[in-house]
Order: C-alpha cells, then structure tokens, then sequence
C-alpha cells in the first residue's frame, strides 16, 4: 500500500509539474491594444527627448544659397548658378555631401519606367501611340557643367540618379561651414504633357506661357542625429527633406514678365510701373479687401508683346527650406494685407484672365482666412508673404508660394468648382505650417505634413464658408475606406513610396483620426495647447513621429498609445455594436434570480436581512404591477430612518444592463444616447479606456426615472463606426433594397 501510495503521489505531482509546465510554455506577451508604445517607438535621447521635444544636444545643418537663374521663355529653358554655404552644425566630421538632383526623375531612361507595372492598352489615340512609341520623350533631368569649390577647383562626384555625392578633399570639422559653387541648366517640361510639380503651361489661344518653377536647382539633402544623411532617392510620392537657410536670388525673365516667389522682392520699384507700384504700397494697408495691382487690361497688353528685352527680379529669403517661383506675362496680381496677433503679412494672388471671375473674388481672401486660422493653432504665420498662382491641374506647396487649379468654365463657376479652388488654396497655403516651417522628412513619412495639414484646413475651411464646407462629413469621410479590402489597405505609419490609396491613407485618415482626437478624445481645451505646443516646440526643426505622439501626451496627460497604435500603426476599423439590452425594475420581492446567486455561494436567501431585488424583462414576474422605488416599504423605512430626502423625478424607476461588443479591431469611446419615451434624449460617453480588461465586450448599467425606447451608439457618427446595423436597440429592421445594397458593397 505503501508504495502504490507513494506512487500516486509522484504521479500526481508529475500530473502537477506537467500542467504547468504546460501553462508556462504557453505563456504569452502583452497583447494589451492598451499596451504603451514604448517598445515601438525610437529610444529617446538628448537631440529627441521622451517628452517629444528638442533636447540639449539637438543640432540641424544650415544651407544658404545665392543664386544668378535665367529663364529662356523662347526655347523653354532654364540656366543657373549657385554658390553655396553649407554650416556644419552637428557634431560629426563630414567626408562628403549629397545633392538632390530631383530633376533627374524626367531624364530620359528614368527609373520610374522600370519599376513601372502596368499592363499593355487596349487602345491608343494617335496622339498616345505617337507619344508613346515613336516620340524620343523629353530630355529632362539637370545637364551638370560645373561642381566648384571656392577657389575654383574641380570637385570630385558622383550621381546616383537623382542623388548626387560630392566627395571632399577634407571633411567638414564640427562648426565649420564649406563654400562651393554648381553651374547646370535644363530643359523645362510642360506640365500638360511630360507631368510633375513645376514646369511651364501654354495658352494656345495667344501662345503665351506661364512658368512655375520648383526642384529647379540642385538642393542639399538633409543630415541630422536621426538617419544621417537623408539620401532616399527621389521616385515622385514622397516629397523633400530639406534645410533651412537664407537665400538671395537674381531671376533674368523677358522684360514683360510679372514675376513673384520665395522671399521679398528688394528692387521691385525698378521693375514694374509707377502706377503698379503705387497700387503694391496701397496693398499693403488693405485689411478688408484686395487691391489690383497689375490689371487685367495691362496683362492683355503684356501678352501681345513677347519682349526681346530682358530684366531681373532679387528676391531675398531667410530662414526658408526651399525657394520657388512663377512668371508670365499672362499674370494678373493683387493683394492684401492680414493682421495677425503680432504683426502684420501679406497675401497675393497670380492669375491669368482665364481664372476670373473666380480668382479676383476669392483667392487672396482665402489665403488671408488660412493664414489667420492656422495660425491660431499654431503661430503667428512668421514670414512677409503668402503667394497663390492659379496654374491648372496642379496643386503644390513652396515656402510662401503655391500652385493651384480652379478655373471657370465659359467664365461659369459652379459651387463645385468654387469648392475646389477654395480647397486646394486652403491646403497649399497651410502647407506653409507644415511642413515648410515644422520641417517633417516628407520623403518617409507623407501623413505628417499632408494629414496634419488636411486637419487644420478643415477648420480654416469651416471658418470661410460652413455651407460648403461643414465639419459634420468628418469622420465620416474616413469610414468606406477603412471598411474596405484589407489586402489594399497600409498602416499610415508606412514610408510613402509603399503606401496604398495614397489620397485616404496620408491625407484623409490621419485627418480624420486628429479629428476624433479633438472633438471626442481629448477635448477642443486639452488637443488645441498640446497640439500648439507640438507646432511651437518643432518650427525651423526636424521632427519625427515619435515626437508628434509623445507631445500630444506630454502636453495634455493623457495617454493616447492605444490610439497611436490603432489608428497610425495598424489598419484595424472601429465597429461597436450592441448585443443585448435586459430592463430591470425593483422589488423588495425575492426573486429566483437573487436566490440561485445566493445559492450558489452557499448562502440562503431566507437568512439574508430584507433587501430589494431586481427583475428582469426575462423574469415572468416582470408584467407584474410594481411599485415605484420609493414606495417600498424597506426603502421607505431606511429613507426616513437616515432622514434622506430624495426628489421624486430623480429616482430610478427603470434600470438597463446594456452588453457592448466591439466586433471591429480598434479601441474606441463609447458613444450612447438614449431616447426616453417622453421624447428627450440623454447622451453619455464612457471613454476608451472601458475596454481595458476586456477587448471584446463591456456591461454597463443605466438607471433613469423615464423609460427608454431605444439606444443608439455614435449617433452623429463621431467614431468612424462601419457597420451602422448594430448601432441601435432595438434593432432597426432593414427593408430590402438597403440589404440587398449593403450586401452587394464593395471595399
């Protein structure tokens, strides 16, 4: 017996062991949605701090330029030299230097063909299959004739498409700057024809042409204490990482030509007539209304001459990360002055006749609304000017000047077409916030200047219009792609090279999400200061990610890792629905319910003090007449007895177990209104964090003195909810046709 007992005692300790041995091996990580993004995000350091602020040993490079451009209006060229500083400010010894050369993106071979995947046309025009097949294309790209250094010797390079290497005979010490010089020209596309973000527009009613000019010239590329050198080859979506510098440019242009771009104009007064000049001083103390500054009648006039003669524009620019401009002769001007908190800017518009009426009327007010409004979220907008041109089918940001389309029809405008033009201008001007003063690498990370961007425009385009432009679509917009294929959709945290449906992933969704975050999350008091503290912590710096997430919760604290991870890493969508709804109503009646719970614990019910019960919609003794809560006597009794007074309206005479369930992957408040059979509403929001110890469903209990009628989830749709069908109780009943329509939706 002895050892048939010890042998059960060893293989039930066995038994033991291995269970949980069992249990350990299947031991698992923290898969909490509520998990904190630590181990996500870079370690902080002295240059990027865990507050998501510069830290002490935070350093950028600065570039500046002078530059001597000639722009060759009769065989559509551009010439140009540049002299340039680079000041070494980081720490680190520099061997050499890279150059964007974003030009190269239209030579001829580009490697955009090769990776190109697309398959053969099922039929072409003349003109397609001609363009296509024999044409020799455009002879892009930039045609290099000099690389300097100071003295005049020949400096060593090597391109590497549309990157460019210089290799230096010593490196750059820490603090020290390196001067050197580049001679290039090239062939300017047009636009209509050969793509891109600059280029030249023909009219071909007068033959005229008007040039807006950008990636014009070779650019240094960024180096920091993140990537290094950030040399990412240019392949057309992602946009530019760039350093800030001071810049002085002399632009030659034919002698009938309006130009305006990057930085002020420091000889205007030699350039245009006195009349014109005059109406330029007028501008600049109209506060309600744009002044004409070059009329349209004098634009006609300009655009029958096509001077031989020729004239240079000195536009001088500090602290600015690139520098753009547009000239034509095509070009009406005028402008307006703004006053901000501080100070006061100027907004001016470049239209050709073809733009108006619309252009006149709306243009430089639109740029005046966005540069108030985003500065209200931000800063005071820190430099002299903000340009719009009105080139057609472009919409492209410069440090204080943009391209945008919008053009009449016949000289109709539509609301649509208002909207669109109001729209672009909005976005292109905010573009100026970000990411042309919070400098974000647009080459890795699209969603930090487009998606912040598109937020803040959502505002500034309430502000000048809310008929055409109502908050009430967000988020809204955002649910048809969430709710769509998986297999066509990427997290927003993806380089933008990679990402899927460009236009909702880097635009819409971020948008969307920073939306939720102010009006449901977080609050209008708490987001606006974090998210102001963010835009003044990181202008005329380089920010990441990283510090984006941590100052928002820095500022604010709160803890918004749940969201990061949800909205910005992963490609999950919100669907909370309600799964069941059980009606209570009290009793001092004992109940079978309440004695099976007892029971169950080894308890009697008949031992218990006197108490008061609930009885549930599924109890059959729920159709029983019951008292109202204060008319029981056990109620009754300890109300007098603890002399309580209670307000009759106020008592629960109706209580509701609501059961959530959360089908769809990402956490989210939950948003009820209840609807009570007097007509009223009640809306209550239980935040995020409900879901913190069980992803899949949550109770709550609701009490009121009313009966409720029906519960509905998000009713204004503030959460991007998906799947409206679970949404309210009871369940709304569909009639076919919507079936049949939900049934046949594709994502």
């Amino acid at each position: 017996m002895k050892n048939i007992a010890t042998l059960i005692i060893v293989f039930i300790s066995i038994s033991f062991l291995s269970a949980q041995e069992k249990t350990i091996n299947n031991g698992h990580y923290n898969t909490s949605k509520f998990r904190q993004l630590k181990q996500d995000l870079p370690t902080p350091n002295k240059q990027h701090t865990a507050s998501g602020a510069p830290g002490s040993g935070y350093t950028q490079q600065q570039v500046d330029y002078v530059m001597d451009i000639t722009l060759d209006d009769v065989n559509q060229k551009l010439f140009g030299f540049e002299k340039i500083t680079y000041h070494n400010n980081s720490k680190d010894p520099l061997s050499y230097l890279w150059i964007q050369l974003d030009q190269n993106i239209r030579a001829p071979h580009t490697k955009n063909d090769e990776i190109s995947s697309r398959p053969t046309r099922v039929l072409y025009s003349p003109k397609q299959f001609s363009n296509k097949f024999l044409s020799k294309g455009f002879d892009g790209g930039f045609k290099l004739q000099e690389v300097k250094d100071s003295q005049g010797n020949e400096l060593s390079y090597k391109v590497n498409w549309t990157m460019m290497r210089i290799d230096l005979n010593e490196p750059i010490a820490p603090g020290a700057s390196f001067e050197f010089s580049i001679k290039w020209w090239y062939n300017i596309n047009d636009y209509f024809i050969d793509g891109g973000r600059s280029g030249f527009e023909l009219f071909k009613d007068d033959g005229n042409k008007m040039y807006i000019i950008a990636q014009f010239f070779p650019r240094l590329a960024v180096y920091n204490n993140v990537d290094g050198w950030q040399n990412a080859q240019f392949w057309g979506t992602g946009e530019f990482a760039l350093e800030f510098g001071d810049y002085t440019v002399n632009i030659t242009t034919p002698s009938d030509h309006i130009l305006n771009g990057t930085g002020r104009i420091t000889n205007l007064k030699k350039l245009i007539s006195k009349k014109q000049y005059k109406q330029f001083l007028k501008a600049q103390t109209s506060f309600d209304k744009p002044v004409i500054i070059v009329s349209q009648e004098e634009a006609d006039i300009a655009s029958k001459g096509f001077s031989s003669t020729t004239k240079t524009w000195t536009l001088e620019a500090k602290n600015v990360r690139d520098f753009a401009f547009s000239s034509s002769r095509k070009f009406i001007w005028d402008g307006m002055a703004v006053q901000l908190e501080s100070k006061n800017v100027m907004a001016y518009s470049l239209y050709p006749k073809e733009g108006n009426p619309l252009w006149e009327e709306h243009s430089t007010r639109v740029i005046a609304n966005t540069l108030k409004e985003y500065s209200k979220f931000t800063f005071d907008y820190p430099y002299p000017k903000a340009i719009s041109v009105n080139a057609a089918r472009q919409g492209m940001e410069y440090p204080m000047i943009c391209w945008n389309r919008g053009r009449p029809k016949n000289g109709i405008v539509s609301d649509r077409l208002k909207k669109g033009m109001i729209g672009v201008i909005t976005h292109e001007i905010g573009h100026n916030f970000f990411p042309m003063i919070v400098n974000s690498d647009e080459r890795k990370w699209s969603w930090m200047d487009e998606g912040i961007n598109t937020f803040v425009e959502i505002y500034a385009e309430e502000k000048y219009d809310a008929q055409l432009f109502p908050t009430s679509k967000y988020p809204k917009n955002i649910i048809g792609y969430m709710s769509g294929n998986q297999d066509n959709l990427t997290p927003i945290m993806t380089n933008s090279e990679d990402v899927k449906q460009f236009g909702s992933n880097a635009y819409h969704k971020p948008a969307a999400g920073l939306f939720i975050l102010r009006e449901t999350i977080m609050g209008h008091e708490l987001f606006d200061y974090a998210f102001k503290t963010y835009a003044n912590r990181w202008k005329f710096k380089h920010p990441t990610p990283a510090d984006f997430f941590r100052t928002m919760e820095d500022a604010s604290a709160m803890d918004l890792d749940w969201f990061w991870r949800g909205w910005f890493y992963t490609t999950r969508n919100n669907d909370i629905g309600i799964k069941d709804v059980t009606t209570y109503r009290l009793t001092d009646k004992k109940t079978k319910r309440a004695t099976d719970f007892l029971k169950k614990y080894g308890q009697n019910i008949n031992k218990i003090p006197a108490s008061l019960y609930l009885i549930s919609d599924k109890s059959e003794d729920y159709t029983t007449p019951t008292k109202k809560p204060q008319e029981l006597k056990i109620l009754k009794k300890y109300l007098a007895a603890n002399n309580i007074q209670i307000n009759d309206a106020t008592v629960p005479n109706y209580f509701y177990e609501i059961v959530f369930e959360k089908l769809g992957g990402l956490i989210m408040p939950i948003i009820v209104e209840y609807h009570f059979e007097d007509g009223t509403k009640e809306r209550l929001q239980y935040p995020a964090q409900i879901w913190r110890k069980n992803d899949k469903e949550v109770t709550k209990v609701f009490t009121s003195s009313k009966k409720v009628i029906s519960i509905v989830i998000d009713p204004d749709k503030q959460t991007a909810d998906v799947n409206e069908a679970n949404n309210s109780w009871p369940r709304q009943k569909e009639n076919k046709f919507e079936s049949f329509k939900k049934s046949n939706i594709k994502g």
